[in-house]
């Protein structure tokens, strides 16, 4: 498993759709780019969706590769396979990074979640988000204060990863 994602941040978005990349999202895309040179500009995928999502979700060449590779195991002609490469496959958008650090974003992608002057980056391990900022803050902000309101005040996240095995 390669680099991951951390972190959030706001960035301007121009007239043109172009947004600044964190410049430590741009060093995981590298990485996770193996057709990656230096001094070129690593490519990835966004991923769109259908209307019940209203966020852009940034893939690196190695994480979309993986959801690829697992939408190839399942039968031909089921359902599932059909949904997921309707999704990963006709509701994304392959990319790279400008010159300048930036992505442009088309106005299609831009319409579909709201996004006008700013954007919101949050880090999601293997996948970035881009955000209207505030349909972030009011409904996945929410959903997780809600969430951990539910939780004991002393509870400690490191549980989860306690349950969830492994190395």
């Amino acid at each position: 498993m390669g680099r991951r994602f951390r972190g959030e941040s706001h960035h301007k978005v121009d007239t043109k759709g172009r947004v600044s990349i964190p410049a430590s999202f741009r060093r995981v895309l590298e990485a996770a780019d193996p057709n990656w040179k230096s001094g070129e500009n690593p490519e990835l995928v966004i991923v769109y969706g259908d209307h019940r999502r209203n966020y852009l979700e940034c893939y690196t060449m190695e994480a979309i590769e993986e959801v690829d590779a697992k939408i190839d195991a399942l039968p031909r002609g089921g359902m599932e396979r059909k949904m997921l490469q309707r999704l990963f496959h006709g509701q994304s958008f392959p990319t790279n990074v400008d010159e300048t650090g930036r992505l442009v974003l088309p106005a299609k992608l831009r319409q579909k979640i709201g996004l006008d002057k700013e954007a919101f980056f949050i880090a999601a391990g293997d996948t970035f988000q881009i955000w209207k900022p505030e349909t972030y803050e009011e409904e996945e902000l929410a959903k997780t204060e809600e969430w951990l309101d539910e939780l004991p005040d002393d509870f400690d996240p490191m549980a989860f990863l306690d349950a969830a095995g492994g190395a």
